[in-house]
């Protein structure tokens, strides 16, 4: 039996020795798909039922654009936002756009024209947030978890505010898009530390597909509404590209773009597997192994306890987060890495860590990668190895063995439910 798995800007192709139980699980397939014109149509139609409230800010606009690690749709849809703002007389030269890195690496110059254009990059006041520059931040206010909201400047002061953004599962959040534009695409790092805090991860609904009773996302949306975001134009992707546009005002949107989600990529498990092989879904979220984790976590509520989760992760950046590969390597054991990390936070991306490591006391975890070092990832504790073959090795798969194997070939973009 042949699978194919997205890998960078690619594809693996998966095979599995005969005699072992092979089960697939994809999300279902998008009814719609977002055509250019659909998206044009739909910026424009936003534009149309929010020109009073563009008119009121006087071109003091301020646009959050997610970065280089999220398949927004961000060169098409920034763009069309800003020609269809002008066609209705807004005064462009006060607009700012925001790169909302959260604490990811800011972009380069050839990156941000990439993710958004060149002629958009030429014209406007474009913006790296940098959450470690607490002068760049202003207090706005304290949520009911107790986080000190603390934001961009540049993005406060605006009087219209909008934001790009890609709807999906996301691991402790919920679902991306929405209000994670804003926390923590443009918090201070104390902000975000608060909100990926040990206690917010560790609570048992900080998982994929929850949003209701979950305090990462909670906290997150009493942020939003404390920042004043306006409008959002997030986006739902199919195999990399754009399934539907959702544009207008954050929460009715949101909600919407979250129940088209959550329709698709829900799939029901029905018992837990000896070997989990998963992926990242591809560039450009695969590019790095921080992210990686992601795809990772897909297996965690699936994987019998002392099986094996196998991600094929590009990982042409390699590793990235270098505080997050520090806290992997620390002690003997996953259960070290956690103890650390409830014992010394905050600390710069244990949120990650907290993740990985309470997967790893659960199972073994396998990266496929050509990419990596491989004696960079096994100080992480987890096995690198450069063919899917090499990792059904090590997860003792072979002809005949009769292991139960689940393939997500989307990874993360796939909320399995047991």
């Amino acid at each position: 039996m042949k699978t194919q798995i997205p890998y960078g800007q690619g594809f693996e192709e998966v095979e599995i020795p005969p005699g072992n139980i092979v089960n697939v699980f994809t999300p279902k397939k998008p009814k719609t798909s977002a055509s250019f014109n659909t998206v044009k149509q739909k910026i424009k139609q936003m534009v149309k039922e929010y020109a009073g409230m563009i008119e009121k800010s006087n071109g003091d606009i301020c646009v959050l654009v997610s970065d280089k690690t999220r398949a927004a749709s961000n060169s098409i849809i920034v763009p069309e936002l800003l020609r269809q703002l002008e066609s209705v007389g807004t005064n462009m030269g006060r607009l700012r756009i925001i790169i909302a890195n959260g604490l990811h690496t800011p972009m380069t110059r050839q990156e941000i024209v990439e993710n958004i254009g060149r002629e958009v990059v030429d014209r406007f006041t474009i913006i790296n947030h940098i959450s470690d520059e607490e002068d760049r931040h202003v207090f706005i206010g304290r949520t009911r978890f107790g986080t000190e909201v603390k934001l961009n400047r540049k993005y406060v002061d605006a009087k219209l505010k909008i934001a790009t953004g890609l709807v999906e599962p996301h691991f402790f959040a919920g679902f991306s898009g929405g209000y994670k534009s804003v926390l923590p695409g443009i918090a201070s790092t104390k902000t975000v530390y608060h909100n990926h805090s040990f206690e917010m991860i560790d609570h048992p609904n900080s998982k994929a597909g929850i949003l209701e009773g979950n305090p990462i996302h909670e906290d997150i949306k009493a942020a939003g509404r404390l920042s004043g975001l306006n409008l959002i134009i997030n986006v739902t992707v199919s195999s990399s590209k754009p399934s539907s546009i959702h544009a207008g005002e954050v929460e009715k949107v949101y909600k919407e773009a979250v129940e088209k989600v959550r329709s698709e990529a829900c799939i029901k498990v029905d018992h837990l597997y000896d070997v989990i092989i998963t992926s990242n879904g591809g560039f450009p979220l695969d590019r790095n192994l921080y992210q990686a984790v992601k795809g990772i976590s897909v297996g965690e509520s699936i994987v019998k306890k002392k099986g094996s989760i196998i991600v094929l992760s590009e990982c042409r950046d390699g590793v990235v987060h270098e505080e997050f590969k520090r806290l992997m390597e620390y002690g003997e054991t996953p259960k070290d890495i956690l103890s650390s990390i409830k014992e010394n936070e905050p600390l710069r991306d244990q949120w990650q860590a907290h993740v990985l490591a309470r997967i790893m006391l659960r199972s073994k975890v396998i990266v496929v990668s050509h990419s990596l070092n491989r004696k960079d990832v096994e100080k992480m504790k987890m096995d690198k190895v450069n063919t899917l073959d090499e990792a059904l090795e090590l997860a003792k798969v072979k002809e005949n063995g009769g292991k139960s194997i689940a393939i997500f070939p989307n990874g993360p973009y796939t909320i399995p439910v047991i």
